[in-house]
């Protein structure tokens, strides 16, 4: 362990002040601080709670049953990160559509899901596009790539999300914001600028042991003072201005919208969707899907979870009837939800 890490580390068992909530919003940072046994380390009058980061967990129900309409009612081909094919929908997951005879295909990226349509010019291809600012540069570059090359064959079924407006959802949540590093990098730290300046804390956190110890650290050091901070602990990463090249990219070809989050609701522009010039590519529009509303399993506290309004030990099927085997929701699903964590780590 360096110095640095080192003295972080002093400073947060050292830690008597007021008691604190800290929300790691990254699905990777929960995962994370569970590996390197950094809870073990807490006083008791700090606690942590897992928030909305992980993609996966906040795609509602109802964009799961519109992709297997899309795939047994029009015979699409799915394309998908692999975490959602296993995530229930209402009456089944992706996986259970393709045991319906549903072609539902997991690929590493949506380009790879572009050269699938070139290659199968007489097949539809659809790629479910999910995830924050991190992963939407890459959804939208294959839309602009699509469109260049005029495929006929291939659009993009959205879900894809923004943080800013998901953390005033989340406003008394949490005494703190662990920000996570990757989203930042391309966002830039504005954002945390204007939440502090409305009275919400938090940090910019990188991702190895060291980087979170010090970000920890900051937030316990800040915190005595009783003022709104932010501080960026990933300058290495992370600029003001983030990265301008990305930011152009999806400015040019998707706008924002309103958007549900599993367990937050709709909350106002904080989705993203293909602008009118790429409507051709806007998998609702080009097979002109009917409103479909998705029903989660009332057992099911992952809408809890990602508020922070609960552990998920705190729900009666985890760890039970919900596993990572068979999982109930989509936290215990991802390898980025909360559940799948505590699961595997033994969270309490």
């Amino acid at each position: 362990m360096n110095e640095q890490a080192k003295k972080a580390r002093d400073i947060i068992t050292s830690y008597k002040g007021r008691p604190l909530r800290i929300m790691e919003v990254c699905g990777t940072h929960t995962h994370e601080i569970f590996r390197i046994g950094l809870r073990k380390l807490l006083p008791d009058n700090v606690e942590l709670i897992s928030g909305p980061g992980c993609p996966v967990c906040v795609t509602p129900v109802g964009f799961i049953d519109e992709a297997i309409w899309l795939a047994l009612e029009k015979g699409c081909v799915i394309t998908t990160f692999g975490d959602l094919i296993r995530v229930p929908g209402t009456e089944m997951p992706l996986a259970g559509a393709r045991a319906k005879g549903a072609q539902v295909r997991p690929v590493y990226s949506p380009l790879d899901a572009v050269e699938m349509a070139r290659q199968n010019p007489d097949e539809q291809i659809v790629f479910l596009a999910v995830g924050f600012e991190t992963t939407t540069p890459s959804a939208c570059l294959a839309a602009e790539t699509a469109k260049k090359e005029g495929l006929k064959n291939f659009s993009l079924l959205t879900a894809n999300k923004t943080m800013p407006n998901a953390y005033a959802a989340l406003e008394g949540s949490a005494d703190a914001f662990l920000y996570p590093g990757h989203v930042n990098a391309i966002t830039g730290t504005a954002i945390c600028e204007e939440l502090k300046a409305k009275g919400v804390s938090g940090v910019v956190a990188g991702f190895t042991a060291s980087e979170l110890l010090t970000a920890l650290a900051v937030i316990l050091k800040n915190a005595e003072s009783g003022e709104p901070f932010f501080v960026n602990c990933y300058p290495r990463v992370v600029k003001p201005e983030g990265n301008p090249s990305a930011q152009k990219l999806i400015a040019k070809v998707m706008e924002p919208c309103d958007t549900e989050w599993r367990g937050l609701g709709v909350i106002p522009m904080s989705g993203m969707r293909l602008k009118t010039e790429y409507a051709d590519f806007d998998a609702r529009k080009k097979y002109s899907m009917p409103e479909i509303k998705g029903r989660p399993n009332p057992a099911c506290r992952c809408g809890d979870v990602l508020q922070g309004k609960c552990k998920p030990c705190d729900c009666k099927v985890f760890g039970k009837v919900c596993t990572p085997e068979h999982p109930v929701g989509a936290c215990m699903v991802s390898d980025e939800g909360a559940c799948a964590a505590y699961y595997q780590y033994g969270g309490v």
